[in-house]
Formats: C-alpha cells, sequence, structure tokens
C-alpha cells in the first residue's frame, strides 16, 4: 500500500510498504480490501494525517503467471490499483473483517496483543486494470463491485 510519507526524508512523498489483506473468508470475497493494522507502523501513522493511499494486487501473486511463462511486470500478468481512503471499521464489520483476515492469515492471531490492532478497510474509489498491452483501463467502483469472480471449476 502507498501513503503519502509525514516521516524524514521522506516526508510529502509517496511511500509503499507491504501489507496482508484479504476481503473475506475463501469462496466469500466482497472485494473490500481489510486490513489488520497498529498505529506503531509508520504507514498507519501516515493515514491519520492523510488517509488517501493505493494498493495493487496482480495475479502474480499467483501461480497464474509463472505458469504461462509472464513476468511480474507484464501487462498479461494482470493487475489492479484501487485508490481511495483507509478507514478503520467496528461492530458487525470488524467481526466479518477479523474472520477474513485471520482465516487467510492464521498467523496474526499470535501477533503480539501489546500493539494495539485494529481492523481497517480501504474505501475503494477508483480502480484501475492493467491486463493487457495498450494502456490502462479505469473501472467505476461499481463495476469493480460487480464483477464476478473467476471460479475455478472442479472436475
Amino acid at each position: 500500500m502507498a501513503t503519502i510519507s509525514t516521516h524524514d526524508p521522506v516526508q510529502g512523498q509517496p511511500f509503499s510498504n507491504a501489507f496482508s489483506i484479504s476481503d473475506g473468508p475463501v469462496g466469500y470475497g466482497t472485494g473490500v480490501p481489510y486490513m489488520y493494522l497498529t498505529h506503531m507502523e509508520i504507514s498507519v501513522q501516515d493515514l491519520e494525517v492523510n488517509p488517501q493511499a493505493s494498493m495493487s494486487m496482480s495475479l502474480a501473486q499467483t501461480n497464474f503467471c509463472k505458469k504461462q511463462g509472464y513476468d511480474p511486470q507484464s501487462p498479461l500478468c494482470a493487475h489492479i490499483i484501487l485508490s481511495g481512503s483507509v478507514v478503520e471499521v467496528n461492530g458487525t464489520e470488524a467481526v466479518f473483517a477479523k474472520k477474513a483476515l485471520f482465516s487467510r492469515h492464521p498467523e496474526m492471531m499470535d501477533w503480539p496483543s501489546d500493539h494495539d490492532w485494529f481492523f481497517a478497510k480501504m474505501n475503494i474509489t477508483k480502480v484501475w486494470v492493467l491486463d493487457y498491452f495498450g494502456g490502462v483501463k479505469t473501472v467505476t467502483p461499481d463495476e469493480y463491485f460487480q464483477a464476478t469472480p473467476y471460479r475455478k471449476k472442479h472436475h
């Protein structure tokens, strides 16, 4: 996820950091990226000043591109870029975020309890898709959420 840094020596510049996300338990994805965050994390400190962020997800995170012989940078190894604001979630949405994250990233359950972890999501306002040569495509958040997820066929 990329934020605008509030830390020297890169204050005011884009700053990218790795985060584990989940949009739901396996088979029940919503498209909403949920995160497990702590205020101790430097990117979270950036978000406290400016909640705007972007994140990218790629088929390179799966075996697809490797099997096809696609370089992770190739547009044929499709990826999306989401932009929006990162906000803390509470109540039933926090319960869902916990199930979504802990089911896909079980190690999170054992992270230090004194770090005051909380659940957050990205409120998506812009979506870009790069899946072929010739440039990026813009997709509205409504179109993004209406997309039908790819499902593996079981034989």
